[in-house]
């Protein structure tokens, strides 16, 4: 919103020059005011005026010959909202004024506090009075009529109609005038802004345009580095996703502004006809206002001798900063990608290189600090140390870097990180391996497994390794032992809190119990002889019934807790119910230093076994004796299948 004018109520010029006192007709008021500014040589803002008469015309000119303006009278004045008449371009109104222009002086102020403006839309379509924080405004005889005086001076220094279009004046300065009248002074803690007048706003004209959806890059902020890697080498789309638009062109709709202006509107350009085709894979859905493209499948877009489509299927030598930068589909897209990269000393994804697809196959290796992420992925040569690796079902080749998965196969690895449900490692040769299930065919030296089911070894051919059996393995898990143990504690808090209660209240009721009894017989004795019960004893009896129904129903309180404490309880040991049927297994003979621990979680302890070098005991268990003591034992093969 635009300012026209600042605040008249300022402070009076320093100047003490003062002018003849000035009646002129115009229909410019600014115009008038500075000219009579410059000829007297004094500041423009020392001066103001009254309205003495004004005179408001129309006519229709066509231009052909001239034609007289009419005056319209108060009453036509009000009716001439008509759109019928204002929406024709040769309709033309004006106002004359005959103003009596003199000096400012500061006796005369009536508003001295109140600090205004006006502004204007773009359009000058809507007019709005902008009222400065901390204007004061107090009450006085004739207080709406001078307060109309005033915006309307401002409206005819900015060169705005008045007495048109500002139906809404009124019933302002009606409900202003009201609140100050009651509260005697009212003062603005913010500014404020009002409509006093709207004329009518043109539509705009629409020229014709072509939006490529798919292509708009992400917001990048103001203070954020551009990331160069992500070029976006393609643009994955989803079903029913628009992904082009034509907006088709459109003529506006005139208006006429605050000054009586008529706003034209000019023809539509029409500059962007479509000239290119598509397949199948696109469908056109044609509207009102435009034509537009939707995906009728999942990919990525492809335009190619002037046609779109749609494709899943990608191949690339290699993804790299240099080549294709950082590829983001989305795991939900059906773009699969294959990166065929013949050179073994390259990288067939490379350093810092980072892709999200439904599925992947990568003849090569993967680059430091590299990162895939896919719902199935294949990956033939070796992951780097530094690099990540995500998908539901995975199948790496060597692996020294981190993976994470459901079904996770691994053809070697090597002192990487292993995070899924369900896995399975042809050799080992160091590493961390964390799963509910976890099968290795040959395993060497310092591994590491971690398993919420089984481990089981085929050939044992290293030591040092370190085998664990551990109920809270997932994070789920340890986040709801986590909130139950919080539950269980409040509510020992709860039960401690309401025996004291229990025993404060019984302790009452013991003590001032013969009292009480006392006191009953008496009431009932005043009753049966129609004695008027003195109110001082039927109080003491009813704050007693109140202390003896209080401790009935904490009572109650106490035995749910304590079946909720039961209750609890009972549900820590599903965190480790299945410990009992947990396995470590090695179908080959023990050597060297191994280790085998169970992790209980009530108690929350860790029971270790290290089988002998040699040992020809397969499968180990966890047990509990009479004593409720907890340790490893071999067990029987057939009396565990059993």
């Amino acid at each position: 919103m635009g300012l026209f004018s600042s605040n008249d109520n300022d402070k009076m010029p320093t100047s003490s020059k003062k002018i003849r006192t000035t009646v002129v007709k115009t229909q410019n008021v600014a115009k008038e005011l500075f000219a009579l500014a410059q000829s007297n040589e004094v500041d423009v803002e020392s001066l103001d005026f009254n309205v003495l008469d004004l005179q408001t015309y129309v006519r229709v000119n066509e231009g052909k010959e001239e034609v007289d303006w009419n005056e319209l009278s108060s009453e036509e004045l009000y009716e001439l909202d008509d759109k019928s008449s204002l929406l024709v371009k040769s309709f033309e109104i004006k106002q004359i004024y005959e103003i009596e222009i003199f000096t400012k002086e500061e006796k005369d102020n009536k508003f001295p506090n109140f600090n205004i403006a006006i502004g204007a839309n773009a359009s000058k379509c809507k007019i709005y009075l902008s009222i400065k924080s901390g204007s004061k405004l107090e009450y006085f005889k004739g207080f709406k009529d001078e307060l109309e005086i005033l915006i309307n001076n401002k409206k005819l220094r900015a060169g705005i109609l008045i007495n048109i279009f500002d139906e809404m004046l009124d019933d302002t300065l009606s409900k202003l005038s009201s609140k100050v009248k009651l509260e005697k002074s009212l003062e603005y803690s913010k500014n404020d802004t009002i409509l006093i007048a709207q004329s009518i706003e043109p539509t705009p004209t629409i020229d014709d345009k072509i939006i490529l959806h798919y292509d708009k890059d992400e917001d990048i902020g103001e203070h954020e580095k551009i990331d160069y890697s992500k070029r976006g080498f393609i643009r994955s789309v989803v079903k029913e996703e628009l992904l082009i638009e034509y907006i088709k062109p459109k003529i506006g709709t005139p208006g006429r502004n605050c000054r009586g202006i008529f706003l034209e509107v000019s023809e539509p350009l029409e500059t962007n006809v479509v000239d290119f085709t598509f397949d199948e894979t696109i469908i056109l859905k044609d509207t009102k206002a435009s034509v537009k493209y939707l995906a009728n499948e999942n990919g990525y877009i492809t335009f190619e001798e002037n046609k779109y489509s749609i494709k899943t299927d990608i191949d690339v030598d290699t993804i790299s900063f240099r080549t294709t930068g950082s590829i983001s589909a989305g795991l939900n897209s059906d773009v699969s990608i294959s990166v065929k990269e013949g050179d073994a000393s390259k990288d067939a994804v490379g350093a810092g290189m980072e892709v999200e697809v439904t599925e992947i196959d990568v003849d090569g290796n993967m680059g430091p600090n590299s990162k895939l992420n896919a719902i199935r992925a294949t990956i033939s040569g070796q992951t780097h140390k530094s690099s990540v690796v995500k998908a539901e079902k995975l199948n790496l080749n060597v692996h020294k870097g981190t993976a994470y998965g459901k079904l996770i196969h691994i053809t070697r690895l090597e002192h990487g990180i292993v995070d899924g449900d369900i896995i399975d490692i042809s050799q080992a040769m160091g590493g961390d391996i964390r799963g509910k299930e976890v099968r290795i065919e040959i395993c060497g030296s310092h591994v590491k497994v971690t398993s919420l089911k089984i481990i089981e070894i085929q050939k044992l051919q290293g030591s040092e390794n370190t085998f664990i059996i551990d109920s809270l393995l997932k994070k789920s898990s340890q986040k709801g032992l986590k909130k139950l143990d919080d539950e269980i504690l409040n509510l020992q808090v709860d039960i401690k809190n309401i025996k004291a209660e229990i025993a404060k209240h019984t302790k009452t009721i013991q003590d001032n119990k013969t009292a009480f009894l006392e006191l009953k017989k008496r009431l009932i004795h005043y009753k049966n002889n129609g004695v008027q019960l003195p109110s001082s004893f039927v109080d003491k009896y009813k704050q007693f019934l109140k202390i003896e129904a209080h401790l009935e129903s904490i009572k109650k309180d106490l035995e749910i807790k304590k079946e909720e404490l039961s209750f609890l309880s009972v549900k820590t040991t599903y965190f480790q119910n299945n410990i009992f049927d947990a396995r470590i297994i090695n179908n080959d003979r023990w050597i060297g230093y191994n280790k085998l621990i169970f992790k209980l979680v009530d108690p929350p302890i860790e029971v270790s076994y290290e089988p002998p070098e040699g040992s020809p005991n397969k499968i180990f268990g966890i047990v509990e004796n009479e004593n409720g003591e907890y340790f490893i034992e071999p067990k029987d093969e057939e009396q565990d299948n059993k």
